[in-house]
């Protein structure tokens, strides 16, 4: 037996989605801040306070996403069981603990890599239960045909902090050094303060099947469905060498290409603009070609622009870097809108749970392993070509995983609809010609 509630409708921001949704939506988007400020101080602190080894570096990248493949199964299920509410302003409770360690344990000299890890480790794991139960919250409070418009939403705020979070996490370190990462804690009880503002919704599940069973189900309906399989097949694929690219990036910067904390961070904001045109034009753009047209083709021209970090140091270094995380963020920002809005449309509200987790476990499960193997290779290469060529190796390596072969899978996924949708409309219209003959044969009506 399943309960579930869902949250009243209402309208907020002029955006026809309602209160709780923009609640949602703006606690994540300071969230989302504070994420860029994390992403862009925890490397920078590694390279230039703790002078951490490229190994050091990917290990510590691994370490932001080693809690994927070792719980997500199980913390689908969880989620599945729990009140979707308390538990993502749980998870935003203890983010906001353990990033605070990071600059309490840097002013008592107690700051390492091991604590680094540690910390990033246990925010991982939190982070994990929170994606899983914020992807059923967006099911349960908006109806299926907002769901892009959510989405698209989520991205805008997502990329609009990719533009500001970059420029503020290099002023705020300039200004306050490891402290920085305390904007972040905050950010994470902000959000929880508004999560704890929504209506309830998401109430807790009683269900009879084992956990086992429902591990089983969301692997199942991931794997069964052919369009699923393709955007868990096409993803896997993406994320063996994307987060090769992201790990080595500050390598590249720092150490190759002798970029400041100011010039980086401004790089970063100026490219992540593009993202946000993405996002803003996500949806008209998905309506035009179709969710399931615009999957493959954003995934591959992600891929493709990477090639542009080769440019460097022959042409400007930032603005090399400019451009081409200008078009990486822009296609990425597609990408995810348009993969979101496929796999919602195939599954049914109430196993959303268990089949995000399983694609998590599956897709994201290997990005620890490519963010170590990042830090590996350019350990290994360095000594050879020098840190610039074996960051530029490394990265190039990477992204061409995905151009070569994630859109591949993907790449069918819209015939496969048009021949369920000929195949649906053909079926209704026999059983329509069916009930409309029926009357004129039937004996006894005809008596």
């Amino acid at each position: 037996m399943t309960t579930t509630a869902t949250a009243p409708a209402g309208r907020g921001f002029g955006r026809g989605l309602g209160r709780e949704f923009n609640l949602l939506w703006l606690g994540q988007s300071v969230s989302n801040v504070g994420d860029k400020i994390n992403v862009f101080v925890v490397p920078t602190i590694m390279i230039l306070l703790l002078h951490a080894s490229a190994f050091q570096v990917g290990l510590v990248g691994m370490a932001q996403y080693l809690a994927i493949p070792l719980l997500s199964l199980v913390a689908g299920v969880l989620v599945d069981r729990w009140t979707l509410r308390y538990t993502l302003i749980w998870c935003d409770v203890i983010r906001c603990v353990v990033i605070a360690v990071i600059p309490i344990a840097w002013w008592l000299g107690l700051l390492s890599v091991p604590v680094i890890f540690f910390c990033v480790a246990v925010a991982n794991a939190t982070s994990v239960f929170f994606n899983i139960g914020y992807t059923a919250t967006i099911s349960a409070i908006v109806p299926t045909d907002g769901r892009v418009k959510a989405y698209s939403q989520m991205e805008s705020s997502r990329t609009v902090s990719e533009v500001v979070g970059p420029a503020i996490a290099s002023g705020l370190y300039q200004l306050m050094g490891t402290a920085s990462l305390l904007v972040d804690a905050a950010s994470f009880l902000f959000s929880a303060g508004n999560i704890r503002a929504m209506a309830p919704y998401g109430v807790q599940k009683v269900r009879k099947d084992p956990m086992w069973t429902r591990l089983k189900a969301g692997v199942r309906l991931n794997w069964q469905d052919p369009v699923l399989r393709g955007t868990v097949l096409g993803t896997t694929l993406l994320n063996m060498g994307g987060p090769i690219f992201v790990t080595v990036l500050p390598i590249l910067a720092y150490r190759g290409l002798n970029l400041s904390v100011g010039t980086l961070g401004t790089v970063m904001s100026v490219a992540a603009v593009a993202a946000v045109i993405g996002a803003l034009v996500a949806q008209r753009v998905s309506k035009f070609l179709g969710p399931a047209r615009l999957m493959p083709w954003s995934v591959f021209l992600h891929c493709l622009v990477g090639l542009g970090i080769l440019a460097a140091p022959a042409l400007p270094s930032a603005v090399v870097l400019g451009a081409t995380l200008s078009f990486y963020g822009l296609f990425m920002v597609w990408y995810n809108v348009s993969t979101a809005a496929v796999r919602q449309a195939r599954v049914n509200p109430a196993d959303q749970a268990v089949s995000h987790a399983a694609f998590r476990t599956v897709t994201w499960g290997v990005i620890p392993f490519a963010a170590l193997l990042g830090g590996v290779l350019v350990q290994v290469l360095t000594p050879h070509f020098g840190v610039l060529n074996a960051a530029k190796i490394t990265m190039v390596g990477g992204t061409l995983i995905g151009v070569l072969f994630a859109w591949i899978p993907e790449a069918p996924t819209q015939a496969r609809l048009d021949r369920e949708r000929a195949s649906a409309e053909a079926a209704a219209s026999a059983k329509a010609g069916a009930g409309a003959e029926a009357p004129a044969t039937d004996p006894v009506r005809a008596s």
